[in-house]
């Protein structure tokens, strides 16, 4: 899932982050800010609305469409099978209460805890990143004493103050809002206050919308709109955080009958939809874009990577959320995959000849000329999983196919690295299936420059070894990995939806990799460099570490109706919500 919410590549932004101050000590509540007075408890309610909605957009009535079942049709297992999957399972939830454990004794209440050092973190508003975003987590391992722990704090949460000058309204709307939601809906509504607490963030996060042609102002001035200031969307927007708000403002809306939440999003829905083909790659939204004007001609860059990934994601699962009757995302959804199958997905030449894809970047150089940068970002793993979901979604049985590959392309890419984890962005050699069908390997066009042509294949290979290339890459731009989840999501929707069993044993691979290199005596930390055996750990580890990526490999191995995805749709920071039925 998701995303630029976790690789800034801020060339857009006309603005500077500011990065919020870690805290001195390791209690679970918030220190007073030294220089801004706390504001009072809820101060939103009494906001005035400068820009008010003068016809509010409904939720679609009537009954939910038939859409075609999405999980295989799983029969029993043996007894061998199941004990295998079982000890599997478990050793996933260890890794989970290993990390949890850290975080709970060294920064309760707290975003993060650093996994080396043992400190605090605040990267997220200061009000529990991991926390919140590890609630539905809990419940999923039935850690139900956890869970209701956690419950406790999450009420204690006070929304009215947030760490950062400039509130990242996507970063709260996955984490925070989508955290709550999906933990009031897998526990049947047996919890009230986690409803009650979603309705208190969104309602913050609703003033964000409060501008003149009524786009979300992304890193909104909290404070100014607490002292009055009117505040208008920006000329420099990153595209995902746009895009990606849709699913947990419609969940709010269906749970709360409001419709305010859904209006809210609906609106960048339609511009978004209005100004789809007058990109300069038609069918699809550059990275960055002007939401005030709005315009979305100005950037060449286009990719299902980092600033654009759950925009994508979210067309199919706002249509699974909405129960089939607004065709208006299937229509989007089917646009933009027409030009991605032509102008990003490419097959990588590979030293065993694996028949794979991975998803690049287009680059619009002039009027009908696209350029295919043939980069795989660790980020686009995501699109194996939402291409075979919307292909039962949509019944394009063709795309099944495309969705396997994209998967298996993110599968080669750990397996081909001494670490056995993928690295965050490498460079491949695309292969031209019109001249070569086969895409046969070869040294020399693996790796090949001006003096190139003159070289043994003996030489060409001592050249690359010299350099470091893993056969097959032509240069890793990133060697980090940041415990991301898309690579497993993929792995586990394609599960959910083939039933094919050799999944599991290549999520078990990566598990195991991925285990073994990142566990520190605190918790779990991100990686250095994947490219050698034995990478260093770096002092981070991201929420959606216990709430993505350790869910995701939970689920591949538990019994597959445990959150069904006939009955679920996961948000993009795998946060699984209700599916109208």
């Amino acid at each position: 899932m998701v995303l630029v919410r976790r690789f800034t590549l801020a060339l857009i932004i006309s603005f500077c982050f500011l990065f919020s101050l870690l805290h001195l000590n390791s209690s679970g509540t918030n220190r007073e800010p030294s220089e801004t007075k706390r504001p009072l408890r809820n101060w939103w309610k009494d906001y005035a609305t400068e820009y008010p909605v003068t016809s509010m957009i409904s939720l679609p009535t009537g009954s939910p469409k038939q859409i075609p079942p999405i999980q295989f049709n799983f029969g029993g297992e043996d007894e061998k099978t199941k004990t295998l999957r079982e000890q599997r399972r478990d050793a996933v939830k260890n890794a989970f209460l290993h990390s949890w454990k850290g975080y709970k004794e060294r920064a309760w209440g707290y975003d993060e805890v650093g996994p080396v050092k043992g400190n605090v973190r605040n990267t997220f508003g200061g009000w529990g990143a991991t926390l919140v975003d590890s609630l539905d987590t809990l419940w999923i391992m039935g850690l139900k004493a956890e869970f209701e722990d956690a419950v406790t704090a999450v009420q204690r949460i006070d929304f009215s103050y947030c760490e950062e000058p400039l509130l990242n309204v996507f970063e709260t709307t996955i984490r925070y809002l989508g955290g709550l939601l999906a933990a009031y809906d897998l526990s049947e509504g047996a919890y009230p206050a986690l409803l009650q607490k979603a309705v208190e963030v969104a309602d913050l996060l609703y003033l964000a919308f409060d501008s003149p042609n009524r786009m979300p102002v992304l890193r909104w001035d909290w404070q100014g709109a607490r002292d009055g200031t009117p505040q208008e969307a920006s000329h420099a927007n990153i595209l995902a955080e746009l895009g990606s708000l849709s699913v947990e403002f419609t969940r709010l809306s269906q749970l709360t009958e409001d419709p305010k939440y859904y209006d809210a999003v609906q609106r960048i829905t339609n511009v978004l939809q209005e100004n789809q083909n007058s990109t300069r790659l038609p069918g699809m939204w550059p990275l960055g874009i002007d939401a005030l004007t709005p315009r979305f001609t100005a950037d060449r860059r286009f990719t299902f990577g980092a600033m654009s990934d759950s925009l994508y994601e979210y067309l199919p699962k706002e249509y699974l959320m909405l129960g089939g009757q607004s065709s208006q995302y299937k229509e989007m959804y089917e646009v933009a995959m027409e030009v991605a199958r032509k102008r990003l997905f490419f097959r990588p030449r590979t030293a065993a000849g694996e028949d794979i894809l991975i998803s690049g970047a287009a680059y619009a150089v002039g009027k009908s000329i696209v350029h295919l940068k043939p980069e795989g970002q660790h980020l686009t793993c995501f699109a194996g999983g939402m291409v075979a979901l919307a292909s039962k979604i949509f019944d394009i049985p063709n795309d099944l196919e495309i969705g396997k590959k994209l998967t298996e392309g993110c599968i080669w890419a750990y397996r081909s690295m001494p670490s056995g984890v993928m690295p965050e962005i490498f460079t491949a050699v695309a292969c031209d299936e019109n001249e070569d069908p086969g895409c046969k390997w070869s040294p020399r066009l693996w790796f090949r420059s001006e003096d190139d042509e003159r070289m043994t294949i003996g030489e060409l290979e001592k050249k690359a070894q010299k350099q470091g290339l893993i056969p097959g890459f032509l240069k890793i731009d990133n060697a980090q990995y940041h415990l991301r989840p898309e690579a497993i999501e993929s792995i586990f929707l394609l599960y959910r939806i083939t039933g094919d069993p050799s999944l599991q044993d290549k999520g078990w691979n990566m598990f195991t990799a991925i285990e073994k290199h990142t566990r520190t005596r605190i918790a779990h930390g991100s990686l250095s460099d994947v490219t050698v055996s034995k990478p260093e750990v770096l002092n981070e580890m991201e929420s959606f570490w216990t709430a993505e990526t350790l869910k995701y490999f939970y689920l591949l191995f538990s019994e597959p109706d445990l959150v069904s995805l006939d009955k679920y749709v996961f948000n993009t920071e795998a946060h699984p919500l209700k599916r109208p039925l």
